[in-house]
């Protein structure tokens, strides 16, 4: 979403921005002709001003003055010359005397501009040699202060006509070698809080921007980008161009300040910089938290996965215990860095207008934090389930097979919204040997983004980061799904529309549950105060969770003896929105739900009286999603019957819905829960993942159509 992607560059700048650079190249302050750009320097003029009104410190480096005094001297070469002059090849004009000419101009309009503005500027030119001497530097320093504080803008330039450079338009050595360099050095050296470099095109491209399979480039990341960029001519008037740029925006991004590329043809590209609209192209030292640093397709993905993968399963099992404390430990250490991401995930979903239910989801604690760290330590204590032999049997004299566990091989996890999921499943994937790709949702990418990127370098390189792949985009998810030769699992955690589209698009098993519509049965033998404190906990302890109750059944005696009144207080008494069931809505005087087969993942849930618990069990199988269910009474025949016929994947007596989850369970973490009835079912733990290989140890002994061969098929022991 837009509010999403705005947020992404307000990021860029964490602190207040007070002081700004704001270079202008060449291309915008001169038009084709090579005369000034009146419009486009008026409107960044008219900018300027505002900015330095609303309090801004304001610092302008302008390029423009070689263009412009070259338009001015060919003029009046043209002028001076004779008709025989004109008809002899012109001669090159010399840079510095155009420098000189078109500063002086240059200059005069910016003056006239900003007195019209009530603005005062001031000229500053500076060569390269001047920031070797520290007592210039200082100087320039409290000189640039004295001025920001009278409100004044200071424009500089190179001084280009008395420059000691051999070659002033080609010379790139030295502290600064054009505008560009000497705006990223400005930047440092008056320790400003953002560059803006403004240039004749939207920002870097892939390409050359006439090209049109050329892309822009939203976030500029190093590792990605720069050997992959094609840059066409240098500036047409001046003698930056894009690569100058780029240089100079790397050189001071990577030094600490966000720096924007932008075009100057829009006049309101400052003001849309500031509010962290999504112009031009970013550089920020963070920038590789924020996106992916390859553009692997989806098979590399998976195949890279697979790899990793073998290459995990052929470590000694402490060395993937090892994995695991190192991912723990790594969780810990970067605990503030998680929870910034966080915030930010949290701030735009509040801002985008989500549900509070799905809010809710978002949030990483501290205590959230520490809790998984927790569970991954308690996964990495568990035993090795990786090559576990399972059943051992000698089938002939000397020859004996072993059922072993071993590895899925590639998992494709698609969940939204919960950060944490990525946790759980990344450390269930290394624990049970598999590879992994992750597709988290949108409004939790840079939640996701960061405990990718904190999960997968704990991860050594003898087996490598590629074992977990993050998926960034929607666009890769119908490709994965084709993938049925090199995914072998697909787990989606999320919205019944989800999982739907999910198991319509692929041949891939799928593994999950749709919904999460949990019951909690409060039987005409139930313990008033137990009743009241499962049903309060399977509702409020986490409302969003797909463990929670969402349908509170009630036997029809418990309406005479105001236990029904009871556990209707108990809820809307902590902010719970009731619906009821046509008898429930009757009796209790409550909105009649619209379905009993929603899931509100909120403070409310749905009412319903029935006879007995045989209409408890029928209202489960008729309206429940066989999730997880629960009975409370004292009477132990109603709870085994309730316990043997209710078809869940969990059913539990006299206990919270909440407890429906891997951890609790002691899987250490789950990977989904699953609703199927084939392979796994329930909380999806290490188990879960797993599938079984034969593994035969012989002599020499061959078939030859079962001659000579005695097969004896004995059950061997299996040795602890």
């Amino acid at each position: 979403s837009t509010t999403m992607e705005e947020l992404d560059r307000s990021r860029a700048f964490a602190k207040d921005v007070k002081r700004i650079v704001v270079k202008v190249g060449t291309g915008v302050v001169t038009g084709k002709s090579g005369r000034l750009a009146l419009g486009r320097l008026g409107a960044l003029c008219e900018q300027l001003a505002e900015l330095n009104s609303d309090g801004f410190e304001v610092i302008l480096v302008s390029s423009g003055a070689v263009g412009l005094g070259r338009q001015r001297l060919r003029y009046r070469q043209l002028v001076n010359s004779s008709f025989a002059d004109l008809q002899k090849p012109q001669s090159e004009l010399d840079g510095k005397a155009c420098a000189g000419v078109g500063q002086s101009s240059l200059m005069a309009y910016y003056e006239t501009m900003f007195d019209q503005l009530d603005v005062t500027a001031a000229q500053l030119l500076v060569n390269d040699s001047s920031f070797r001497d520290k007592e210039f530097r200082k100087q320039l320093n409290e000189t640039v202060q004295s001025m920001l504080d009278l409100r004044v803008i200071p424009i500089f330039n190179e001084n280009d006509a008395i420059s000691t450079r051999r070659a002033p338009y080609q010379d790139s050595s030295g502290i600064f070698w054009d505008n560009d360099s000497l705006a990223a050095l400005l930047g440092l050296e008056l320790k400003a809080d953002l560059l803006i470099i403004l240039s004749d095109v939207e920002g870097l491209y892939t390409g050359p921007p006439s090209d049109p399979d050329s892309k822009l480039i939203h976030t500029f990341i190093k590792e990605k980008h720069q050997d992959e960029i094609t840059f066409g001519d240098k500036s047409r008037l001046g003698r930056g161009g894009m690569t100058a740029k780029v240089k100079a925006a790397m050189n001071a991004a990577y030094a600490g300040i966000p720096v924007i590329i932008t075009s100057g043809y829009s006049a309101e590209n400052i003001d849309k910089v500031l509010r962290g609209l999504r112009v031009g192209t970013l550089f920020h030292q963070d920038a590789r938290l924020w996106a992916p640093v390859t553009d692997s397709n989806a098979r590399d993905m998976a195949v890279a996965a697979r790899e990793s993968s073998r290459k995990l399963q052929a470590l000694s099992s402490e060395d993937r215990r090892q994995i695991l404390y190192s991912v723990a430990d790594a969780l810990e250490a970067n605990e503030k860095t998680i929870r910034d991401e966080n915030e930010l995930d949290v701030a735009a979903a509040q801002e985008a207008g989500l549900e509070e239910s799905l809010v809710a989801r978002l949030v990483m604690t501290p205590a959230k934090i520490m809790s998984l760290a927790a569970s991954v330590r308690k996964l990495a204590d568990m035993e090795d389930p990786i090559g576990r032999v399972l059943k051992k049997t000698e089938v002939a004299d000397g020859l004996v097979l072993e059922k072993t566990s071993s590895p899925l091989g590639v998992l494709l996890i698609v969940f939204e919204s919960r950060p944490d999921a990525l946790v759980q499943i990344a450390s269930l994937a290394i624990r049970s040997g598999n590879g992994l790709l992750l597709k988290g949702g949108k409004e939790a990418r840079r939640s996701n983004a960061i405990l990718h990127k904190v999960i997968t370098d704990a991860i050594p390189e003898t087996v490598g980061g590629k074992l977990i792949g993050l998926v960034t985009s929607r666009e890769e998810i119908p490709d994965l799904l084709k993938l049925d030769d090199v995914i072998d699992l697909v787990i989606p955690r999320g919205s019944n529309k989800l999982v739907s589209q999910i198991k319509n698009t692929t041949k891939i098993p799928v593994l999950g549950h749709a919904d999460g519509i949990c019951h909690v049965y409060i039987d005409k033998a139930c313990n008033l105060d137990m009743a009241k404190r499962i049903v309060s906990d399977a509702k409020l302890d986490y409302p969003a969770a797909c463990n929670a109750m969402e349908t509170l059944l009630v036997h029809k005696d418990l309406e005479q003896n105001a236990v029904l009144n009871e556990l209707i207080f108990a809820l809307q008494s902590n902010g719970v929105t009731l619906y009821g069931g046509p008898r429930a809505s009757a009796i209790l005087n409550i909105p009649e739900a619209r379905s009993f087969k929603h899931e509100y993942c909120s403070k409310s849930c749905t009412v319903e009286v029935v006879d007995d618990v045989h209409g408890a069990i029928d209202h489960i199988h008729g309206h429940g999603s066989a999730h997880t269910d629960c009975i409370v009474t004292e009477d132990p025949e109603v709870a085994e019957l309730f316990l043997r016929q209710v078809d869940s994947a969990a059913v539990f007596h006299n206990a919270s819905t909440r407890f429906s989850d891997g951890f609790r369970f002691g899987l250490g973490a789950e990977v989904g829960i699953s609703t199927g009835r084939i392979h796994a079912r329930g909380p999806v733990g290490v188990e879960g993942l797993l599938t079984t290989r034969w593994i035969m140890r012989g002599n020499g002994q061959v078939v030859n159509g079962d001659n000579g061969i005695a097969y004896t098929h004995q059950d061997i022991p299996i040795q602890a």
